[in-house]
């Protein structure tokens, strides 16, 4: 059965907060893999995937059955944080697949359901444990939009929302957001200082790769001076791998091989396996003080999503194939993007892993880049402080003969663009 769209209804009644929806002005019937398909039967390449949401895709087959048999069997749905079945092979199948052989020790605290809830509770275990109110974040992060992770965030418009002061954070420069700076020894200089005004840290919050805030990618240097300097000034490190994560620069966690264990690490989107609300903190076994219920939330619980986040791990994590695959599209994915990027003066590649993209310099060319895709079959979207970069968030799971065609899809947009200016300045 055929739905029209009716596009009134959302004018009528949603409300203006809606953001995406506006770039891609048609209603979706159904999803499979990296395809998106309209009410008009029209079929999308999927290169936004729930912003790293959906790394393996819409819809995985294994993840749907098992959760389909769950839910015909009667199984558990809300459970607030009672046992489960559900929740204990969730539990099992981390410990055994992921924590254990990355020689990791970690309790996992089940937050409320989204990303700005897991940095929410690092925040607050952090000046917990410390007995410090001051958070350390940095340019052009993005941490959530709830109050406490809001001031974590740097994005004028974002915070703006607040319709209130923002406190309890100080803002540093990331590595390489401000030209001829070393960031890490400017940060050590403040901390050092003691007339500086800034007070000693609870902890430092920082995204591996900053995805809202322009593809940035921290070094293994800087990420490790950062933990050093963290613990030099009895800090803790909050790595929020929310969306650079879950395999979306190849390893499970981004910053994986990079001499780094942070302290606490929130985890979200991609986390459940198939874009069902989920979202965790992995805490260090000692700073894990909370009393019963200190930290809770009513759907801390998503048995749902616990189900299909164990099939997740059992099927793309028991081994190193599926790691090895993403980064073999993700070579490519680079190569392709290089490529394109010499067709704009001045544009650069940013990010690393399935989680790249073009700064071509400017908001508007970006915005038209994407919107010329849209009109050819790609959902894409940007990112950046000016959104001025062209952002590449492919499934992971998507066949390599459609990441190919997309990514010729972008290459023409980004042609036509360029014709369109070169036209327009003659």
């Amino acid at each position: 059965m055929t739905h029209a769209f009716n596009a009134e209804i959302y004018d009528r009644r949603e409300s203006q907060a809606r953001s995406y929806c506006r770039s891609f002005p048609v209603s979706f019937t159904k999803a499979q893999n990296a395809t998106l398909t309209d009410t008009d039967g029209r079929e999308y390449t999927d290169f936004l995937a729930g912003c790293s949401s959906l790394n393996y895709g819409h819809n995985d087959a294994d993840m749907k059955d098992a959760l389909i048999t769950h839910i015909m069997q009667d199984g558990v749905t809300h459970g607030l944080d009672m046992h489960t079945d559900a929740k204990e092979a969730f539990l099992e199948s981390f410990e055994r697949i992921i924590l254990t052989p990355r020689n990791m020790d970690y309790k996992f605290m089940f937050t409320g359901p989204t990303g700005t809830n897991a940095v929410e509770a690092a925040m607050k275990l952090a000046r917990k444990t410390t007995g410090r109110e001051t958070i350390i974040a940095f340019t052009n992060g993005f941490h959530g939009m709830t109050m406490g992770a809001l001031a974590a965030t740097g994005n004028a418009g974002k915070r703006g929302g607040a319709g209130m002061a923002l406190n309890g954070v100080v803002r540093m420069p990331y590595e390489g957001a401000m030209e001829g700076v070393d960031s890490l020894a400017m940060i050590r200089a403040m901390l050092d200082n003691p007339s500086s005004g800034i007070d000693a840290p609870a902890a430092f919050l920082i995204e591996p790769v900053q995805g809202e805030g322009g593809l940035n990618a921290a070094s293994k240097e800087f990420l490790h001076g950062l933990q050093a300097l963290a613990r030099e000034h009895g800090a803790l490190v909050i790595m929020d791998d929310i969306q650079a994560g879950i395999g979306r620069t190849g390893p499970f966690f981004s910053f994986e091989d990079m001499g780094v264990e942070p302290d606490l690490i929130p985890l979200a989107k991609s986390l459940s396996g198939m874009g069902l609300p989920m979202a965790g903190l992995l805490i260090r076994p000692d700073l894990d003080i909370w009393k019963p219920a200190e930290h809770n939330g009513t759907f801390r619980g998503n048995n749902h999503a616990f189900v299909t986040a164990r099939i997740a791990l059992e099927k793309f994590w028991k081994d190193d194939a599926f790691q090895k695959q993403t980064e073999t599209k993700a070579a490519f994915l680079t190569k392709r993007l290089r490529d394109i990027a010499a067709l704009v003066p001045g544009a650069r590649l940013k990010g690393r892993g399935m989680m790249q993209g073009i700064d071509v310099g400017s908001g508007d060319l970006a915005a038209s880049i994407c919107a010329t895709c849209f009109e050819h079959g790609l959902i894409i979207e940007t990112s950046g402080a000016h959104d001025e970069v062209v952002k590449v968030l492919a499934p992971l799971s998507i066949p390599q003969s459609q990441f190919a065609a997309g990514l010729d899809t972008l290459e023409t947009a980004v042609k036509a663009q360029m014709a369109h200016q070169k036209i327009a300045a003659e």
